[in-house]
Order: C-alpha cells, then sequence, then structure tokens
C-alpha cells in the first residue's frame, strides 16, 4: 500500500520501545463542573487515578491513557471547560512523577486541542482522537474531524513530539454522513491527515472490534494499528498477532465492569497471556 503520509516512523516502538504494546486506559472520576461531580474534592478524585494507575503499572502494562470518562455526558470540543483540561492535567503530572511509563491522553468528546494541551503540560507523549477526518453523528451530535485545527495549534505550542493515534470508523455514532465512503478510504484518510497510529474499535465500549475491520484497516495504511475496544483475556491471543498494540479498561476492572477500579490480579493474568502470544506460546 503507497503512503499518502510522510509519516513513516512507527510511533509505537518510538514511544514504547517494542511491539505489540497493551496500554490501559485510566477512567477517571467525573471532573468539577460535570453532571455527576459528587464528593466536591478533587483530591479524592486524583487519588481514585492513581490508584488504577498503580494497579495497571504493578500489573505489568506497558503505558496509560488518561481520559475523561467520567463526564457522561459529554460535551463537543468548543464547549469543553477549562476545570476539565486543568484537571486532566493535574492528574496526569501526578501519574507521570509516580510512574514511568510512556502516557497518553484522551479528552471527550473528541477534544483534541484540550488533550495536546495537557500533552504538553503534563509530559504525555500521544493523544487519542476519536474524530480526526471526516464527520459522524455521534451522542453529542454531529461531530467533525479535528485535525486541521489541531495540526496548528500543536505547531503553536511547540508539541510536534506528542504523537495522534487517532480512531477510524469510531464507535458510539453512525457514519451516513461518510456513508459513499468505504472504511479503506476512511482509514488512508486520517494517515493522509497525519495521524501517527490507527485505531479499530466496535461499536460501544466493551465490544469487540470484528477481525474482517481489522484486516481491512490493516490493508489500507502503513501505520500502526491498535483496536481501541473489547479485548478481553478470551481474545488477546487470536487478536494481539494482528495488531501493533491494544487499548484496554472494562475487562481489566473488577466484575469487567468500565467504572469499577482496576484490578491488579487481573491485569497481572492478562499480561501473563500477552507475554505468551508476543513469545509464541499461546494459542488462538
Amino acid at each position: 500500500m503507497m503512503s499518502v503520509s510522510h509519516n513513516r516512523e512507527s510511533k509505537i516502538n518510538g514511544i514504547f520501545r517494542r511491539n505489540q504494546v497493551i496500554i490501559g486506559v485510566v477512567h477517571c472520576p467525573p471532573m468539577p463542573g460535570t453532571p455527576r461531580w459528587r464528593d466536591k474534592d478533587f483530591r479524592k478524585t486524583i487519588d481514585i487515578a492513581v490508584a488504577d494507575a498503580e494497579s495497571y503499572v504493578r500489573g505489568g502494562v506497558d503505558g496509560l491513557i488518561i481520559e475523561n470518562h467520567g463526564d457522561i455526558p459529554f460535551l463537543k470540543p468548543e464547549r469543553i471547560g477549562h476545570e476539565v483540561t486543568t484537571g486532566l492535567a493535574v492528574i496526569t503530572d501526578r501519574i507521570r512523577q509516580r510512574f514511568d511509563v510512556p502516557l497518553g491522553i484522551n479528552v471527550l468528546a473528541n477534544g483534541a486541542v484540550p488533550a495536546l494541551a495537557v500533552a504538553k503540560t503534563a509530559g504525555a507523549q500521544f493523544v487519542r482522537v476519536n474524530q480526526w477526518a471526516n464527520a459522524y453523528v455521534a451522542n453529542e451530535g454531529i461531530v467533525e474531524g479535528e485535525a486541521a485545527v489541531a495540526l496548528r495549534y500543536r505547531a503553536a505550542i511547540g508539541a510536534d513530539d506528542v504523537a495522534v493515534f487517532a480512531d477510524a470508523h469510531v464507535k458510539h455514532g453512525a457514519h451516513a454522513i461518510v456513508a459513499d465512503r468505504s472504511v479503506s478510504e476512511m482509514v488512508r484518510d486520517v494517515e493522509f491527515f497525519d495521524a501517527d497510529a490507527v485505531i479499530c474499535t466496535g461499536q460501544r465500549t466493551g465490544d469487540a472490534a470484528a477481525v474482517d475491520e481489522i484486516a481491512t484497516m490493516r490493508n489500507a495504511t502503513g501505520l500502526p494499528l491498535l483496536v481501541g475496544s473489547g479485548i478481553t483475556p478470551g481474545n488477546i491471543a487470536a487478536m494481539l498477532p494482528l495488531l501493533d498494540g491494544v487499548i484496554i479498561a472494562s475487562s481489566l476492572k473488577q466484575g469487567g465492569v468500565w467504572w469499577n477500579p482496576v484490578e491488579e490480579a487481573r491485569v497481572a493474568a492478562f499480561m501473563e497471556k500477552v507475554h505468551a502470544v508476543r513469545s509464541g506460546e499461546a494459542r488462538a
């Protein structure tokens, strides 16, 4: 497949110093000013996020994504408040000081510019952006690709060293706006707009990506490919050999539920399976 982007070096290898990486998601509790904010003490929010990060790291993951997943319902990017960006920056800095693993930022919904601001100020190496190119209809309404604005902002703040991991055919939405474009074309649009890695997802949080869609995306781009939902101990042996990495959260939490705390024992058991896959000992 001929490249449609000048970005050819693998950012996965550059950031993590290996391939087939496992990235745990720190689902931060609600930020101040959001509907589910209850404690009114941000120190508790920090402590919960840091505790989840510790369980992931002690369990052996390769890196973390810090995300404002508790801020349901999510705002469109231009309405995200400074308290959310500031809160994520404080949490990210605390986690960075405690743990020596690569960090990413995801600001929901589709807050590419806030994510870059957090990454630059708090020392994260990458951001995840759910809609980088094209547009789709989401729970938040019509969500447009952020690439043009975000790349200019990244240049303006001197954050060119912060990589962009971008979803293609993203979950939690309908793609009627671009229904005349194939998944392969949407992936190539993401690459053309200078993303550094492509993320394949299921239909919603915790849903597994389809193997045939993974294959379609792999054939459409030379960029690293990750799966961003639905990875479990039961399917990791089949999925990981197809990928450059996975982003995981729900199945490593108590009861396998995304809003529960991360369970270190689950993480460690999962990573044992990952090591078996990497060594070629596991069977799908």
